[in-house]
């Protein structure tokens, strides 16, 4: 099981990377979780989309869907032209909308899912966390026989995280604000509640993402490490991950 990262800001896209993509592998399966502004290039520097089938989806905010719209379009003409043999299979929290917008392209078809859901995607069982942000969002834990990966999407911290992201061989968590910000109210973490997490949840590896575009990223990690868990990295695009 391999997580490669293709994005990783907040936001919006910078020059040196996208918002918040993931490529979750396993032998010749892949699972794209989460396609913000820039994935869509980015991923193919890597794969095929066609060898994507399956694209899961946080939430709708722009930095975590914005490039699926595109996905859709792709997997369309690449249908037509022979190039792809399979739908494209979207899923994400229940919102009506979304599943017309996905599914009047056509190839593409739309699944949702809430806390209680437990999906089998190739090798991987899915299950899911609602977090709290401003609008529907969900961790998501991705696991393989023995092998256990958790992602928080966008959320402020919460104890319901801890036995979420228990001794999870990688998690990846969201760090939007350095230590002397609080960002309970937008829903998001600082890097001081990111290391707690990690520490509090005894994750093996822990990288961090969702990163913020001002002050000294080095500042955000070491913030983080001091919390007691000092496995931990930065996010950077292209990273890869072999569990």
């Amino acid at each position: 099981m391999r997580c490669r990262i293709i994005g990783m800001w907040g936001g919006f896209p910078k020059e040196n990377g996208p918002c918040s993509g993931y490529l979750i592998e396993q032998d010749d399966f892949s699972v794209l979780v989460d396609c913000g502004s820039g994935v869509l290039m980015e991923v193919q520097k890597y794969i095929n989309l066609n060898d994507i089938n399956h694209v899961v989806l946080s939430h709708y905010h722009y930095d975590h869907y914005s490039d699926l719209g595109a996905y859709l379009f792709s997997r369309l003409v690449n249908t037509k032209i022979g190039r792809a043999n399979e739908h494209l299979q979207i899923y994400g929290p229940y919102d009506e909308e979304m599943k017309r917008r996905v599914e009047e392209v056509e190839y593409s078809k739309f699944s949702s899912f809430d806390e209680r859901s437990k999906l089998q995607i190739g090798p991987f069982i899915f299950t899911f966390l609602r977090n709290i942000h401003p609008v529907e969002t969900y961790s998501i834990k991705i696991e393989s026989e023995n092998t256990k990966i958790v992602y928080t999407s966008d959320t402020s911290y919460m104890k319901e995280l801890i036995d979420f992201a228990e001794e999870a061989d990688l998690l990846i968590v969201e760090s939007s604000l350095y230590e002397d910000m609080d960002g309970s109210s937008s829903g998001h973490m600082n890097s001081k509640e990111a290391g707690l997490l990690a520490s509090q949840s005894k994750a093996k590896k822990v990288i961090l993402t969702h990163l913020p575009h001002y002050g000294d990223l080095e500042n955000l990690l070491k913030s983080a490490r001091n919390e007691g868990n000092e496995n931990i990295d930065l996010a950077t695009s292209g990273m890869l991950i072999e569990l």
